[in-house]
């Protein structure tokens, strides 16, 4: 895990972590390990959507000149890009053919397909969880022609690897992403704000230009995450995943555990509104 030089308990790690931001949607349910970590800790844990996601309209898709059904095969790293590969399809009124093939990035955007189409009777190909799981698999389709459904922000090392590979595919830019109106939080302070992409770091000085991280501790989830955190001039304290901490939960229990104050681990009756 990466963090700052300070030693355990000392400089930037002293003040105990009282309030988080994640910025991400809210759980559906209460079924969260952020909450249990809010419990057990005594910490105020808010979450807030940094990035916005709008959808690109059939009319301005059209003009990418794309005809879905010219595909044998559909790439998708995302549910937003299940989402809105299914709107874009049922707005131009198609009906996916049964032999189409679908290499999804993960087990859940996998299972997010049935929503849509009826998993047992397609031919569906899955990574553990990052677009470089699916290579190999892919490597075995050389024969496909593959579509690509993305944002206008999305990372470079599938469509590299497509090229390299002399892979027939093309991207269709179904969504696009864009900075959250944020003005709601100029005058909060968080002990700690969790990213979990490039997206939100943008996002961040988007809406506050002269940000000053002070003592407000850094989570980044991801590679790309971290590099645009040190990118962005900002302290990295707390980073994810890493072999004792697959999840951001996990890393950020596992830093407020190491920089333990005495208080750690009782309930915070002062937590009601974090730290302006």
């Amino acid at each position: 895990m990466a963090e700052s030089a300070d030693k355990p308990g000392t400089g930037r790690h002293a003040k105990r972590i009282s309030s988080i931001l994640v910025t991400q949607p809210k759980p559906a349910n209460d079924v969260s390990p952020y909450f249990a970590i809010a419990e057990k800790y005594g910490i105020k844990v808010d979450f807030r959507e940094f990035i916005e996601v709008q959808p690109v309209s059939y009319k301005d898709f059209r003009r990418e000149k794309i005809n879905i059904l010219d595909f044998t095969a559909v790439i998708f790293t995302s549910r937003n890009a299940v989402d809105h590969f299914f709107r874009i399809c049922q707005e131009a009124k198609l009906e996916m053919p049964a032999e189409m093939k679908y290499f999804c990035i993960s087990e859940q955007t996998a299972n997010y397909l049935q929503k849509y189409i009826v998993l047992r009777k397609r031919k569906l190909f899955v990574g553990e969880r990052t677009a470089a799981d699916l290579f190999d698999v892919i490597k075995k389709h050389k024969g496909e022609k593959f579509l690509y459904p993305c944002s206008d922000i999305r990372k470079d090392d599938l469509p590299v690897f497509m090229r390299a590979n002399n892979l027939k595919f093309s991207e269709a830019v179904i969504y696009r992403t864009v900075a959250s109106d944020l003005s709601d939080l100029a005058e909060v302070k968080y002990d700690c704000i969790a990213f979990f992409s490039p997206s939100g770091i943008s996002s961040l000085f988007i809406n506050f230009p002269d940000f000053v991280q002070d003592g407000t501790r850094i989570a980044a989830f991801g590679p790309t995450t971290a590099k645009a955190v040190l990118d962005a001039g900002l302290i990295l304290d707390i980073e994810a995943p890493h072999p004792n901490a697959p999840s951001m939960t996990g890393a950020i229990e596992a830093y407020i555990r190491r920089h333990a104050q005495p208080d750690v681990g009782k309930p915070n009756s002062k937590n009601a509104k974090p730290n302006a």
